[in-house]
């Protein structure tokens, strides 16, 4: 199992609608490519104050690496980037084995 996590800075100028759209894309991934088993999103709520900026995080879980190689060059990844970019400041992207 592989888990995937983006951490989400939006463009100041970035519209709730916008953001709304690119949840939902997401939120539909599971049932488009094989291999995605869930994804999470979710707003900072931290009161510790060390985002940096970030709002938002997106967690995705991959079957395996296999599921993961699908997801990367997936048509449906390549339509959330259209997606995001519309919207995206800033983000990292860090993946990790369970």
């Amino acid at each position: 199992m592989i888990r995937h996590v983006l951490l989400v800075r939006f463009k100041e100028d970035a519209q709730p609608q916008a953001i709304a759209e690119l949840q939902a894309a997401f939120a539909a991934i599971p049932s488009k490519v094989q291999g995605v088993e869930a994804v999470e999103w979710g707003e900072n709520d931290s009161p510790e104050n060390k985002n940096r900026g970030f709002t938002h995080c997106i967690l995705m879980t991959f079957a395996d690496q296999k599921g993961r190689d699908n997801y990367l060059p997936h048509p449906e990844h390549e339509a959330l980037k259209v997606i995001f970019r519309r919207v995206l400041d800033e983000i990292i992207v860090l993946d990790y084995s369970l």
